[in-house]
């Protein structure tokens, strides 16, 4: 694809889009992706910080021990976040910066940072959209057993309490977890996340214990503000079998209720389903599902793609990942596409869950996105990627999708866990040695398609 200004004309087209006046367009980011400073002002370490330090599992050994420096340069990217003309901002507290040791001994530095940066967003007219839990699980708490031990859902909901009374002055917008099954199912089942452990029984109790922290999040932040607006963020994907043969077509099958509604079952229909119901029996106590099942005012939806499902009977499961056909749509840097999966995606959660629904993240991390001799930053597949899905969220509208709001994955180019600094997927280039921010010609292409929405 031809390479377009940030200002030519060609960068804002195709945005004829059918949105409501008051769907909310944002952009989103997550605390150890951009924060950095890992040692400074109290924090204590989290589950990420020994995985890229003493596990391996990290391309080219990369931390989230500088990321973005945003933890120092927040100021620059509120900046950069009010030029795109965004609604709100999609955020997550570290866990180990306000609670250093996890619970207990409060670190008041940790806290005034988040004082600082959500009276930033407010004074930029920007909503400030909270996430309690974006994976940095204290360290402290994993030594105890972290999410395999039952009494971390009374742990977060001490956390969730302490956020909740310092912030709901202003924050009114709160999400519980983001991605449960995917810090879940990557840590205990399948070694590509923290803490890397690869264990049936552990990665059962995790589901459970963090079903039952969300509830008990969702009680607390309730409880103590009132007029909050509560939901939980999910990443949901087709999964499709990768050759059509019964053992495929059964890893696809469990994939997609371990990756799926191991989560918004319980929580939004009170019941895990079917195919590992018996497997989470020995966990659930009298009680619990009633204290998962906890009522919400929305759900967050992450998408990228479908998953590409293979039996695989030497897994802690018998699934694994397998490959999309090579004959699947593709853009510059080949990162292939799917509109239908997620206009279909939208459609089933409304129907299923009857919630109305916000896109929390979408994005394409393909492409060098490297500037240019000029400066420049041209990716105009990420500029195509975003206009066929916009444009397929519109179609899921026109369906009956009751989605409310978008936002992109991401502000910054960031550390993207185990794939490390390699995977660009900001609407603004970070260049990691000098923390130069650079705007990539998606980010013009973003503030266009808000502009016009907000102009009709």
């Amino acid at each position: 694809m031809a390479e377009t200004s940030p200002s030519s004309p060609a960068a804002g087209a195709g945005l004829a889009l059918d949105f409501p006046r008051d769907f909310v367009w944002g952009v989103s980011t997550s605390a150890y992706q951009v924060e950095g400073a890992v040692a400074e002002d109290g924090r204590g370490p989290s589950i990420w910080d020994t995985r890229c330090k003493h596990q391996g599992g990290v391309v080219h050994g990369d931390t989230g021990d500088v990321a973005c420096d945003h933890y120092h340069r927040y100021a620059e990217d509120i900046g950069l976040i009010k030029s795109l003309g965004v609604d709100a901002y999609r955020f997550s507290v570290a866990w180990p910066r306000v609670l250093p040791q996890g619970r207990v001994a409060v670190n008041q530095a940790g806290l005034d940072f988040y004082d600082r940066l959500i009276d930033g967003i407010l004074e930029a007219g920007i909503e400030p959209w909270l996430c309690l839990y974006h994976w940095d699980l204290p360290q402290a708490l994993h030594d105890l057993g972290g999410w395999t031990n039952r009494d971390c859902a009374g742990w977060f909901a001490d956390y969730a309490a302490l956020v909740a009374r310092r912030y709901g002055d202003r924050v009114k917008r709160f999400a519980t977890f983001n991605e449960f099954s995917v810090f879940t199912l990557f840590g205990y089942a399948i070694d590509w996340a923290a803490p890397g452990i690869t264990n049936r029984q552990a990665h059962l109790k995790a589901i459970h214990t963090v079903n039952l922290a969300h509830g008990a999040g969702v009680d607390v932040v309730r409880s103590l503000v009132p007029d909050a607006s509560i939901g939980a963020i999910h990443n949901r994907q087709k999964v499709v079998p990768e050759h059509d043969t019964a053992e495929d077509r059964a890893a696809a099958a469990l994939l997609d209720e371990h990756w799926n509604r191991a989560f918004p079952d319980p929580q939004l229909l009170a019941c895990y389903p079917p195919l590992i119901a018996r497997d989470m029996d020995p966990y659930i106590q009298a009680g619990d599902m009633a204290k998962i099942c906890r009522p919400l005012d929305w759900i967050g939806l992450n998408h990228y793609g479908p998953i590409f499902a293979k039996h695989d009977p030497n897994g802690t499961w018998p699934f694994g990942w397998g490959d999309a056909p090579a004959d699947a749509p593709r853009f510059e840097g080949g990162w292939a596409i799917f509109p239908d999966a997620f206009r279909d995606e939208l459609i089933t959660l409304t129907k299923t869950y009857k919630l109305p629904v916000y896109v929390t993240e979408n994005g394409c991390g393909g492409g060098e996105d490297a500037p240019n001799a000029d400066g420049d930053v041209f990716d105009p597949h990420r500029i195509a990627y975003l206009r066929v899905y916009t444009n397929a969220m519109a179609e899921a509208m026109r369906a009956g999708a009751d989605v409310r709001g978008y936002f992109v994955w991401s502000l910054l180019d960031n550390f993207e866990w185990g794939s490390g600094y390699s995977p660009r997927f900001g609407l603004f280039h970070v260049d990691f040695t000098t923390q130069k921010r650079t705007p990539k010609a998606s980010s013009k292409w973003y503030a266009d398609l808000i502009k016009a929405q907000n102009w009709r």
